[in-house]
């Protein structure tokens, strides 16, 4: 099934290439949206695809990092779902 999630990222998710590695792991599991940087710091992420998707996105987000994997800082991420609205790519904004 085909769902959209948004998720807010808090922590220190900006200007260390946390929008790029999202875009990249977003399209590995075949789904669409952006990433977008927030004023207040934080980076809103929406996409749209499968749910299996979208909660392996969420799993990666929350993971703890490792000398390879996700760029900078997670302290904490708000997810939302709601109905697809026919997002296509993945963007940076």
């Amino acid at each position: 099934m085909t769902t959209r999630m948004t998720a807010f990222v808090h922590g220190h998710v900006q200007g260390v290439g946390f929008r790029w590695w999202t875009r990249s792991r977003a399209l590995e599991l075949g789904l669409s949206g952006h990433a977008t940087n927030l004023r207040d710091g934080r980076v809103q992420i929406v996409t749209e695809g499968l749910e299996e998707g979208c909660a392996r996105l969420l799993e990666l987000l929350r993971e703890e990092p490792t000398t390879t994997s996700r760029p900078g800082r997670v302290d904490t991420v708000v997810e939302q779902y709601s109905d697809p609205r026919g997002e296509e790519g993945f963007i940076e904004r």
